[in-house]
């Protein structure tokens, strides 16, 4: 857990950025999304003391900002104010604001005792992460994300239109998976993004074009605190956005926003190490072992997590036969078509997998949680693995994988592996806030039901 910052060093901030008018506090909610509240400059002093007032029920709202007073917080406890406390080496420029703004991330907590909420999605990634540390290892890990750059208007139902591209102003059509050329075509925004990221100290590494209409993908450096790597994945999402925004476009990282596209994912990469390297070298005698321990946790509870992983009706339209989203609990080596591959690149001391079931809008920090969940379990009972996956995995669904958001709900409700990480209660919390907003979608006569039944 980060120490929180000091007036030292907002000090030592503003002394180098001289220009800085506001400060956002930013707390992620449990949808993964920025919220918090904008300041002067000069109340940043006193927010810097103990924090500033938030609503405390706010890290438990659904993706409107509506609240289902999940165990009681909300409406029945009077709906107080929770403290927005600022994390040490968090201070940033927002570089889409001209100079003008500054933002810090915050960590919630009680207002009387100081401490972070229990269901701080940070606090929640850190309990897990501990159990980690308590058989002996680190984690190693990195996310990537996918996107869309889409165009700022909507058509008249209020559908996201395909970007336009900067150089001839005609609009997306196909993508261009790997393209030079369409990274080419799309510097000036991607440069932006970049270049804000930096700024930031997001690291960045590398950025290709994927196979949508205006999609793209962003890499994250790989570390050993899992906190950062979701902080970075997290405050990425927030760069994406506003720098795409500032540049004349718009972002979105919904899993499917067109029909007939590839979805949007959020993929995680991770290796454990202890005091001998990483344990999943096939060099060292229980390499191979702890590998597919390790995977057979994930095998086991994949279908527990997947409300985690899925947490809106959308993200279900990318699981689909032969479109590289796993729709089985396969794994293999080198083979996109799986739930867990291990990249050609990353053999011997560098062996590791990557988690490809989650969607683009997953909280990342409760994304982070439930792979490291998945894992311990697997190493802490020994599991025995399947055997990896040959050819194309992805061509026939897994009916015993809750690919609805009913039945992943179901599932996350039932869970027998998870509550052991999670909490009881935070497993009946989720539950409450995404059945909530599921209701509320539900609740809304689409204009496809008046069309089709009227």
């Amino acid at each position: 857990m980060r120490h929180y910052a000091t007036a030292a060093e907002w000090e030592a901030f503003v002394t180098t950025h001289s220009d800085i008018e506001y400060l956002d506090a930013v707390v992620i909610d449990l949808c993964g999304n920025a919220i918090g509240k904008r300041m002067p400059a000069g109340q940043v002093g006193k927010m810097l003391a103990r924090g500033t007032p938030v609503c405390a029920a706010m890290q438990l709202v659904d993706v409107m900002g509506n609240t289902a007073d999940p165990l009681g917080y909300g409406f029945s406890d009077g709906d107080p104010d929770g403290l927005a406390r600022p994390l040490a080496g968090t201070f940033a420029p927002i570089p889409w604001s001209g100079g003008r703004g500054a933002q810090v991330l915050c960590e919630m907590a009680d207002a009387v005792t100081g401490e972070a909420f229990w269901y701080e999605p940070r606090r929640i990634l850190a309990g897990i992460a501990a159990q980690i540390a308590g058989l002996g290892l680190t984690p190693v890990l990195a996310l990537e994300l996918e996107f869309y750059l889409i165009d700022p208007q909507r058509d008249p139902s209020g559908a996201p239109l395909p970007a336009a591209s900067p150089r001839n102003g005609r609009r997306e059509g196909q993508g261009q998976v790997l393209s030079l050329a369409k990274l080419d075509e799309y510097q000036p925004v991607l440069d932006a993004i970049q270049s804000a990221a930096k700024a930031q100290g997001i690291p960045v590494t590398t950025m290709i074009s994927e196979y949508g209409a205006g999609q793209f993908e962003i890499n994250l450096s790989h570390g050993s605190d899992p906190l950062a790597a979701a902080d970075h994945a997290a405050l990425l999402r927030r760069v994406v956005i506003g720098a795409a925004r500032a540049a004349g476009f718009d972002a979105t990282f919904m899993s499917k926003p067109f029909p007939g596209q590839t979805g949007s994912g959020l993929h995680l990469h991770l290796s454990l190490k202890d005091a001998q390297g990483n344990i999943f070298d096939p060099a060292r005698p229980d390499g191979d072992a702890r590998l597919r321990q390790a995977i057979a946790g994930l095998q086991a509870t994949m279908p527990e997590a997947m409300a985690i992983f899925a947490p809106n009706l959308n993200v279900y339209r990318r699981f689909e036969p032969d479109v590289f989203t796993p729709v089985t609990r396969d794994w293999a080596d080198n083979n996109r078509s799986v739930a867990f591959r291990l990249p050609v690149a990353a053999d011997g001391a560098s062996r590791r997998f990557e988690h490809r079931i989650s969607g683009a809008e997953a909280n990342p920090y409760l994304v982070t949680a439930a792979v490291l969940a998945g894992v311990h379990h697997g190493l802490s009972q020994g599991l025995g693995g399947t055997e990896p996956a040959l050819g194309n995995a992805g061509a026939a669904v897994d009916e015993t994988l809750p690919l609805t958001l009913w039945d992943a709900l179901a599932a996350w409700r039932a869970a027998t592996i998870l509550p052991a990480y999670f909490g009881k209660d935070y497993i009946e919390m989720y539950a409450a806030v995404k059945q909530a907003e599921f209701d509320a979608f539900m609740a809304t006569i689409s204009a496809q039901e008046f069309g089709w039944y009227l």
